[in-house]
């Protein structure tokens, strides 16, 4: 498959968005990866974009461990295999063990997360397959969440969903490991 905008050269991506996606590869251990120099042709919306990206993740106020959890979650119900590798490494540093990042790749039973992730990971599969929670489930998440987590758990797996979208339309094969 080939993608269907190919990646941006440093005259098409500027010095500090090309800069950015060489950074991003050397913490991935991949080349530049392809949603930032893709994504970075925007200019102007990708900067914006990733500063709301950033908002939710990393700087958000759900642990990265949750985070990573969620958008493996979100990865999977979308079938992004762009999201899924990326995050793979990811949820790896943010101390998801390999044995639950492939639970949660396969969509299986995870017993190791706590009920909190369980609550966290239930909320996300829903809310990819409905666009919305029910009573009992949003009662189930605001057990365990805060008013902000869960108003921020909404707009992770919304962004997440909508990126699948975009990686998936654009053709993004996963970026190849150094």
């Amino acid at each position: 498959m080939t993608a269907r905008i190919g990646p941006g050269s440093l005259r098409e991506l500027g010095p500090v968005r090309w800069g950015f996606a060489r950074a991003a590869g050397r913490v991935t251990g991949t080349e530049p990866p392809a949603i930032f120099t893709t994504l970075g042709r925007t200019k102007g919306l990708f900067t914006g974009w990733l500063h709301f990206a950033g908002r939710l993740m990393p700087f958000g106020s759900l642990e990265r461990r949750e985070s990573e959890l969620v958008i493996l979650t979100v990865a999977t119900a979308r079938g992004c295999d762009y999201e899924r590798e990326h995050h793979r490494l990811l949820g790896q540093r943010a101390g998801l063990s390999s044995a639950e990042i492939e639970g949660i790749l396969a969509d299986t039973a995870v017993e190791t997360l706590s009920d909190r992730e369980r609550v966290l990971r239930e909320s996300a599969q829903t809310l990819v397959a409905t666009k919305d929670l029910d009573d009992a489930q949003w009662d189930r998440l605001r057990s365990v969440a805060s008013e902000r987590e869960a108003i921020e758990l909404l707009l992770l797996v919304g962004h997440y969903d909508m990126l699948a979208t975009t990686l998936m339309t654009l053709r993004l094969e996963p970026d190849k490991h150094r």
